[in-house]
């Protein structure tokens, strides 16, 4: 092969790059600066909370001696403020950065493939391999980012170990853009890839919180066998073993390749996983039927996760009072987030209000399913037939709204089952975030209906509401902010003596009249838009 022939299949990679980089402009810097936020605000969060080396170093011995902590966040190898950053953080912004490169690989890979933009794009001068170099390189400059800012933001707690942890995200996240790539070749379509490479990423984390949960500092082989777990095993801030960033490069590199060679061989369009052809007759009878056949496969996910890691916290709440020791700053924090009917109640409250939180992602993920069916052209020769517009967005949104339910129910279940007792009173919990979960759920079908090309600005109400309630309290921000946060007027269950129906009914209502409104808007409006 001469090199004007691998010149040719690069050709138009600059453009394509420019492109990418430009439809990203808003995405990317939010993802970016999300990212970069939850690692920098650990260190002061963390120093407020343990003030002396000493209390740093009875909660790094807790944690260590913690299977259950050790699983959620992995071993703690140092005890400077530094070295608990890197433990808190680490692992869960290499999640971020792996769910931010996925979303950039497959949206300008497959995703342009299966709306044909990508078949346009081809007619002009553009190579075979450009689209796939153009996405990675697109991943390749939002976590070279994420590893400047990072490293900038903990400079100042050791400049080693912030270029390591940097760099360990960045590896991590450009480790998954490889495995999205791998996912575009393989399936037909954009929704399959993302599921399939999520599916990858959700298994990195069971192997890594099991390996951790079994084995005390990072040496079990089940630990070693996910990315993840290599991200604690650069062990910044300690005795940076920067040998297993160089482990990450060659991950990266053999999943490019093998990427790339998929990519060689076969059409613009096709797959190696083709879709199984439908039955003959349909079986699908209404909107709803239909809006349930294509989110099932979400549901039944979240579902199992919510079950899952409710019965994980909930085996944890006995040992609230353990982890926190004589900290009183750490008990006030949880009080503040949980409140204060109890330290195992409050632990209780405060796991119950993280699930409602990340329902709020579940059901903005799900109502702008809405979104994705009219920009793939899917929805126009739907209602072309005898189906009216409500009927096809209400039966997305009953998955949307009732889906919600469904998981906050198992959360509760598996709080229950965990925690062994009380069983009633941990659905209760769980189940009373509902409300402020359908107000974000109907603030993105409102922007849909109304405004369809903002209705990607949902997504930025659910991860403020979740900062706030995740790293607000740590902070100590003024109530006047939390508030900004349905979740912030919600009763703190269990524990709470008389709970207020009030806030409760007043959501409720409030998600009504948003979504009312929403499918008001989306009754007048063109479709597409």
């Amino acid at each position: 092969m001469n090199a004007a022939t691998k010149n040719g299949r690069l050709a138009g990679t600059g453009a394509l790059l420019r492109l990418a980089l430009r439809r990203d402009r808003v995405m990317m810097p939010v993802w970016v600066l999300g990212t970069t936020l939850l690692v920098a605000s650990m260190p002061g969060a963390l120093g407020s909370v343990y003030a002396t080396a000493a209390e740093r170093a009875a909660a790094a011995a807790s944690m260590n001696a913690n299977s259950s902590m050790r699983a959620m966040y992995g071993p703690v190898f140092s005890d400077s403020l530094g070295g608990l950053t890197a433990w808190r953080a680490g692992v869960y912004g290499a999640v971020l950065a792996a769910a931010m490169s996925l979303v950039i690989v497959i949206r300008h890979t497959r995703e342009e493939e299966e709306t044909g933009r990508q078949e346009l794009l081809s007619a002009a001068m553009v190579g075979r391999r450009a689209p796939l170099t153009a996405a990675l390189l697109a991943a390749f400059v939002a976590n070279t980012c994420v590893a400047l800012l990072v490293t900038l933001a903990l400079a100042g707690q050791g400049a080693r170990g912030a270029l390591a942890l940097g760099a360990a995200l960045a590896g991590t996240g450009m480790l998954f853009a490889g495995t999205a790539a791998i996912a575009a070749q393989l399936t037909e379509s954009a929704r399959a890839a993302k599921g399939l490479t999520a599916a990858v990423l959700g298994a990195a984390f069971v192997l890594k919180a099991a390996g951790d949960a079994g084995t005390a500092g990072g040496t079990s082989p089940l630990t070693w066998l996910s990315p993840l777990g290599w991200v604690e095993n650069v062990r910044a801030f300690a005795a940076t073993r920067w040998w297993v960033l160089a482990l990450l490069a060659a991950a990266v590199v053999v999943q490019a390749g093998a990427g790339y060679a998929l990519a060689g061989r076969r059409d613009l369009g096709m797959s190696f996983l083709p879709a199984r052809p439908g039955p003959a007759e349909g079986r699908l009878g209404t909107a709803g039927a239909l809006a349930w056949r294509l989110q099932r496969g979400g549901v039944i996910g979240w579902s199992a996760g919510f079950l899952i890691a409710g019965i994980v916290f909930g085996g944890m709440a006995d040992g609230a009072a353990d982890l926190v020791g004589g900290n009183e700053k750490t008990r006030e924090i949880i009080e503040r987030m949980g409140g204060q009917s109890g330290l195992t109640d409050a632990f209780l409250a405060t796991m119950a209000g993280m699930f409602g939180m990340v329902a709020a992602l579940y059901i903005v993920a799900s109502v702008l399913r809405l979104s994705g069916e009219e920009s793939g052209q899917r929805a126009e020769p739907l209602l072309a037939n005898a189906v009216g517009r409500l009927r096809w967005a209400g039966g997305h949104l009953a998955v949307a709204f009732g889906g919600s339910a469904l998981i906050l129910l198992l959360a509760g279940l598996g709080l229950g089952i965990g925690h062994g007792q009380d069983l009633p009173g941990t659905i209760g919990a769980t189940l009373a975030q509902l409300p402020a979960v359908w107000v974000i759920g109907a603030l993105a079908a409102l922007l849909y209906g109304a405004a369809p090309q903002y209705a990607a600005a949902a997504w930025a109400v659910a991860g403020t509401a979740l900062a706030l309630g995740w790293i607000g309290p740590a902070l100590n921000l003024p109530q006047s902010v939390l508030d900004l946060s349905p979740f912030a007027h919600l009763p703190k269950l269990p524990g709470a003596q008389s709970p207020a129906w009030a806030p409760l009914l007043t959501l409720t209502a409030l998600a009504v009249a948003l979504t009312a409104v929403g499918l008001a808007a989306l009754r007048r409006r063109d479709l597409p838009a």
